[in-house]
């Protein structure tokens, strides 16, 4: 499989605050390579958000914008691609808030949830939440909520899919945005 596994974690609930971003890339199913940054987002650190990730206003000061980090990331998001991510509601929607907050075009590409792939192929686990199927599955995870592990364990849920269950089943969940 190719495809890229996404994680964003944000200062606040509005869509456009992300303040971290993460990319796993995989090419014939080996992780092959990564991207992690900080963003500087236009709103005001909330104390919850902070609790979960740790990231705070200081660490971002210094930070690019997202327009910036998205000069970087962009050629990840072309036609047919497929972007990977846990709760890929939450993080397309941080893409597509931030997106239309900087009046930037959006992309199409195909998309597939790994919370939702691992409800259907593993049906024993008590929930589906990312530390749940890692510690199931042997996935390290230090540091949940950090962006670029967040991204690393998803491409490996995933890996782990198609490896032990084909790819049949999971393009019936890949969607084109």
């Amino acid at each position: 499989m190719n495809f890229v596994a996404l994680d964003f974690e944000t200062a606040s609930n509005q869509r456009h605050s992300a303040c971290s971003v993460a990319l796993t890339v995989v090419r014939k199913s080996k992780i092959v390579d990564h991207y992690y940054s900080l963003i500087k987002p236009e709103t005001e650190f909330f104390w919850r958000n902070i609790q979960v990730h740790g990231i705070t206003q200081r660490d971002v000061h210094n930070a690019p914008s997202f327009p910036e980090v998205w000069e970087e990331i962009k050629p990840f998001f072309t036609e047919n691609k497929l972007v990977v991510a846990h709760n890929l509601p939450f993080d397309r929607g941080v893409l597509q808030g931030c997106l239309d907050y900087y009046n930037l075009e959006q992309p199409h590409f195909q998309t597939l949830c790994t919370v939702q792939s691992s409800r259907k192929l593993m049906t024993e686990l008590p929930n589906h939440k990312l530390n749940t199927v890692c510690d199931h599955l042997g996935i390290r995870l230090d540091n949940h909520h950090n962006a670029l592990e967040d991204s690393n364990a998803c491409a490996a849920i995933l890996l782990y899919l198609e490896d032990h269950f084909g790819t049949d089943p999971l393009k019936k969940l890949v969607k084109h945005i």
